[in-house]
Formats: C-alpha cells, structure tokens, sequence
C-alpha cells in the first residue's frame, strides 16, 4: 500500500536563505525516527484507515518499517532534504511499478512479524480497499509518495527542491525518476486543493477516474491520481 502526496507549499520570506542550506541525498536508515513522522504527515487519513490505529501508533510502525532495507516504506526508497544542522525538513518516496509483487509479499510479512496475525489480517483486507482508491503502479510507471514537509519550513519552496532535485539526482534513473523513460505518477486527496496546485506548477496534470469510490471507503479518503508531464521537469 502507498499513501497519496500531502505537501503543500507557497512562497514565504527567507525562502531562498532556507534553500540555499538544504542538503538534497537519499535516505539511510538512521532517518527512521526523523522521517517516520513525516511520512505519516503525507497520508494521515489514509494511514489511520489502512492500519486502524492512533497516530502514534501509526508513527511506530512506519519508524519499524523504514528502517528496513526492502518494501515500500523503506529508507531505501525515499529522498530527503536536510538544513544545514542537520534537520529533517522534507521527504519524498519512488516506487517503481515492476517491483510490486515484491513489495506484496513484503507487506504481508513486515505486518504479519509486527503485528501477529489477528491484528494484521483485518489491515491487509483495508489495505486492499485502499488500493481501489490509491492503485499501485503499473509496470511502467513510477509512482511518487509519502511527500511531506516539515511544518514549520512549509511555503519555502522545499518539497519543490526536494522533488526537482529528485528528478536530475545520479539515483534518479535507478528509481524510475527519467519522465522520458518511464510514467510518473502520484495521488492527491481531492479534498487537498492546495496539494493539487502545487503539482500541478511542479508539471502534473489530473487523470481521468476509472471508477467510484469503494462504499467501503471514508469519503475523505477520496484522491486523483496525476501524471507529470514529459518534458515538464525541464
């Protein structure tokens, strides 16, 4: 399961001091504790419903996860921004389509060892349902998620940066970051209108709905998926 992108970002004064510091480089593991926070920031309704826990909770978990080396909450799969001291102040996570039978069978296991079965079953089957809503990728896509900034360092133009950067990085390739190569996708609350003008600046634009929502799924949970223009990230 991925959850849909949350930042949202407007021009604010001292923004290009706070750029002119920030450090662009992939995730390690030792962000777990940082990172875990923001990436449940990205999709908190959609976190809450799939596992069904507190927000503190939720924050646990994703602190376990992505200090693993494999699945889709892993730092493996994720980028950050960080200032000069080392804050962290924003992420973004890369899920390339072809891995995800892989990353399947990983969530299955990462949930089955943490939770135990009569707890991560009913979560697998949420799981599902959310996945009417926010698909995975298709083999030839890329999907874009878990975007978060830090609170206080919203409106700088940060998860901006952060996602340019992503796209022109050495990794970008070897994450299916190369629009030219592959389709890039991410999801957005519709309710996020905010969410939805700043990808669409960052060179997104909305996709067709191919189906209703589930009845099974709160209405705030309700997204479009956009896909970045080619040419777009130049």
């Amino acid at each position: 399961m991925t959850m849909s992108s949350g930042a949202v970002h407007k021009g604010t004064d001292g923004a290009s001091e706070r750029l002119r510091s920030l450090t662009i480089r992939p995730a390690r593991a030792t962000d777990a504790a940082a990172c875990a926070s923001l990436v449940f920031a990205s999709g908190k309704h959609e976190f809450e419903f799939f596992l069904g826990l507190r927000a503190e909770q939720c924050t646990e978990f994703l602190k376990h996860a992505f200090a693993l080396s494999q699945g889709r909450f892993s730092w493996r799969r994720h980028e950050v921004a960080v200032d000069a001291q080392g804050e962290m102040m924003a992420v973004l996570a890369a899920h390339d389509g072809r891995r995800v039978a892989a990353d399947d069978l990983h969530i299955v296991w990462t949930l089955l060892r943490y939770f135990g079965p009569l707890r991560a079953v009913p979560m697998l089957v949420r799981g599902l349902v959310l996945e009417t809503e926010l698909p995975k990728p298709r083999r030839t896509q890329t999907l874009v998620a878990h975007c978060a900034t830090r609170a206080d360092t919203r409106g700088c133009g940060v998860f901006s940066m952060l996602f340019e950067q992503a796209l022109r990085g050495a990794s970008a390739s070897t994450r299916g970051l190369v629009p030219s190569e592959r389709e890039v996708v991410l999801d957005a609350l519709v309710s996020n209108t905010r969410a939805m003008a700043l990808y669409r600046r960052l060179g997104f634009v909305e996709l067709p709905r191919k189906r209703s929502r589930s009845r099974f799924l709160p209405a705030q949970l309700e997204s479009v998926r956009m896909r970045l223009a080619v040419g777009a990230e130049k």
